[in-house]
């Protein structure tokens, strides 16, 4: 069957190629994409995450906008026995969002597109602005007014315009998306082809385990991103017999801003507050729905993590050589959290993306470790 776009909401279908990126009825798009795993062809190929190729919705023929991206590491825990660290700050813009950003920017350059508009507080504007320069294609990033300046140079860095939008976050979307009447919308929330370029994720850990899938992925969430991409190469995976089960995908938000933890509970949720993981302040996620989804039907859980337990699992991390930026500790600081309270076992294979790299954030850190 070939590739086709999905509304989530009214479940009209359109060819994959077409260039909107929203449904008439407002919603936004999934991609339904057959996807297969020949695992001989994957072993001989470069380690870069298009050894996956033919579980991505391109052809064999696309060129490819790629900044030699590598497979990223996936360590041992020591503060944590059973859990595994996956080092995704080591992509080229600092990141995890540049497995979604050279997919996503593939996919237009595919289709001839020559200037994107995107939102985003930092990390996903700069792989889209990264990405566009390697294509080639003029980007404009619309960026919260009070975005750390480090992330705001790396996004002009790469030449792009930056628009600093004042207000909330939700606000920044609204003036993107106004910009993109005339423009191309290079949304890492709206267009499926940025989740299944953070599929990749859950391809590399199963192959890194020797073919298997976790017991548990515990990933830091605002837009979820991440924890889409995961679950669904994981459902991927799983549909095409390479593993069994899925593994239990637990979100993990700050207390100051925890929407979707709100949701999980059945109460409502409290007006975002500043948080040292202003990466996941996302007051109103817009595939919220899907993001809770996934955690049922994967047996997982949404959890909140203080402020508190963020600055205190950066030490910990930073102590033992990961140097990343707060917003990459709110996992950390989760499972730790859950071991402490019997929920997560260290008989289980538990996997933990450190997401973003301390270079980002480093007055911050300073202020909060004290050093």
């Amino acid at each position: 069957m070939p590739s086709r776009l999905v509304c989530t909401r009214c479940r009209r279908t359109l060819p994959a190629e077409t260039p909107d990126w929203r449904c008439v009825c407002g919603g936004p798009f999934d991609l339904e994409h057959v996807p297969a795993f020949p695992r001989e062809a994957i072993q001989a190929r470069p380690s870069t995450f298009w050894r996956y190729r033919e579980a991505l919705p391109i052809s064999g023929e696309t060129p490819l906008v790629t900044l030699g991206e590598t497979l990223t590491p996936l360590l041992e825990w020591p503060a944590l026995p059973g859990a595994q660290l996956k080092l995704e700050y080591l992509f080229p813009t600092g990141s995890f969002k540049d497995r979604g950003a050279a997919l996503l920017l593939t996919h237009a350059a595919r289709q001839g597109i020559r200037s994107v508009v995107e939102d985003s507080s930092g990390n996903a504007g700069a792989a889209v602005a990264a990405y566009a320069a390697r294509a080639g294609i003029a980007c404009r990033i619309f960026v919260p007014a009070a975005t750390s300046p480090g992330k705001l140079s790396q996004i002009a860095a790469y030449g792009a315009t930056v628009v600093p939008v004042p207000g909330t976050r939700e606000d920044v979307t609204v003036a993107a998306r106004a910009a993109a009447e005339d423009s191309w919308y290079a949304s890492h929330v709206f267009s499926p082809y940025f989740f299944h370029g953070t599929k990749t994720f859950a391809f590399e850990v199963w192959e890194q385990l020797g073919f298997k899938a976790p017991d548990v992925v515990v990933v830091p969430v605002g837009h979820g991103t991440l924890l889409l991409g995961a679950f669904i190469g994981f459902c991927e995976l799983r549909a095409a017999g390479a593993i069994g089960r899925l593994p239990r995908m637990i979100g993990v938000q700050a207390a100051r801003c925890d929407p979707l933890v709100a949701a999980w509970h059945g109460r409502q949720p409290t007006a975002p507050e500043e948080t040292l993981a202003e990466g996941i302040r996302i007051g109103a996620p817009d595939r919220g729905p899907a993001i809770l989804e996934a955690c049922r039907q994967s047996g997982g859980e949404l959890v909140a993590v203080s402020e508190a337990e963020i600055g205190a699992a950066l030490d910990t991390l930073c102590r033992a050589g990961w140097f990343v930026e707060p917003t990459a500790a709110a996992a950390p600081a989760a499972a730790l959290q859950l071991a402490a309270s019997g929920r997560l076992s260290p008989d289980e294979i538990t996997v933990v993306p450190l997401t973003g790299s301390g270079l980002k954030a480093a007055s911050t850190i300073q202020k909060v470790l004290g050093r």
